[in-house]
């Protein structure tokens, strides 16, 4: 029988632990097709939710608890995730349960049925706040045209994919990148299901503004030569700029002779002239700073524990024990 790996990163979720536990056994104590092995990465939190998840009653799945020495981030825990999964077909699940876990059952029989490698979830709907769907249609937008072509429109936080896939990120663990777009980049087959988003039900998202820029900016760095091109059109536009406007100056001065020199248009040249260098200078930075880190080999996540691996048959056991009592 198959088995099919879910990540779940958890940061300060404490509020959702019981639910996500108890969904997560109830829904696939009725599945028969494949075996299921739920991975838990605490991503450093601050809360009770190590505690909870380790105290909390797991049956119908197998599991591992992953905890990191300090937070390093959703997609470090993904990638931890990864490494540790044992299953045929691997994907991830929320701790808030805004993406229903019947998208498990929908990616695994679309992989069956199309015969690919990867099955993406793209969103339909959200339940975001309209500055949240303006970022995130900004941000797909950019990333169609200057990154990445096949970049969905609407954005995902959801895919399912294969060992072979497994085997080409555990070769190739990236900092400071984005694990969606490093995947939909491998090229395999592909095959995409459509589904709608819920509201979060327990607890606060964190994903914030900072996350959300720091995405942004791996994300062009990473994936796209775009910013590195941009310093050099700016630079080209400047300095064509600057030969018609000493041009202008000479023509103007020999013909007319009525321009005033002063230091307001100077300094009004100084001000636009360092400011464009040093947003250059700044996006030179960052892939020099990546380079700088990729150099230096860091690991991209530290584990601090990991509470052993527990057999289906022995949870489902426990459970029934402690249900009958």
């Amino acid at each position: 029988m198959e088995k099919i790996s879910i990540i779940i990163p958890i940061f300060n979720e404490e509020e959702n632990i019981d639910h996500l536990v108890y969904e997560v056994g109830s829904f696939f104590q009725k599945e028969t097709r494949f075996t299921t092995e739920i991975i838990f990465v605490n991503d450093g939190s601050t809360d009770d939710s190590l505690s909870r998840l380790k105290k909390a009653h797991h049956h119908s799945y197998t599991y591992k608890i992953i905890s990191f020495s300090r937070n390093f981030g959703s997609h470090a825990a993904l990638r931890a995730g990864i490494q540790k999964a044992q299953g045929d077909y691997i994907t991830f699940i929320y701790a808030d349960l805004q993406d229903p876990l019947t998208l498990v059952i929908q990616l695994y029989n679309e992989m069956k049925n199309k015969a690919v490698d990867i099955t993406w979830a793209f969103r339909n709907s959200t339940a975001a706040t309209k500055w949240e769907k303006f970022f995130s249609s900004a941000y797909a937008s950019l990333m169609r045209k200057y990154a990445v072509s096949n970049f969905p429109k609407k954005g995902f936080d959801v895919v399912m994919f294969s060992t072979k896939i497994k085997a080409c990120l555990d070769q190739n663990v990236e900092s400071n990148s984005s694990i969606f777009i490093q995947i939909l980049n491998l090229g395999f087959k592909q095959a995409n299901i459509i589904y709608d988003k819920n509201e979060r039900l327990l607890g606060t998202s964190k994903w914030t503004i900072s996350k959300k820029i720091k995405l942004f900016i791996d994300s062009f760095v990473a994936f796209s030569f775009a910013p590195i091109r941009l310093v050099s059109v700016i630079g080209i536009i400047f300095f064509l700029l600057g030969i018609l406007w000493t041009g202008y100056i000479i023509i103007r001065t020999i013909i007319f002779n009525d321009l005033a020199m002063g230091w307001p248009a100077l300094l009004s040249i100084l001000m636009i002239g360092f400011g464009i260098t040093n947003i250059s200078l700044g996006i030179i930075a960052e892939y020099l700073w990546r380079t700088l880190d990729a150099s230096r080999k860091r690991p991209v996540f530290v584990i601090d524990e990991i509470v052993g691996e527990v057999t289906q048959e022995k949870s489902v056991q426990e459970y029934l024990s402690i249900s009958n009592k």
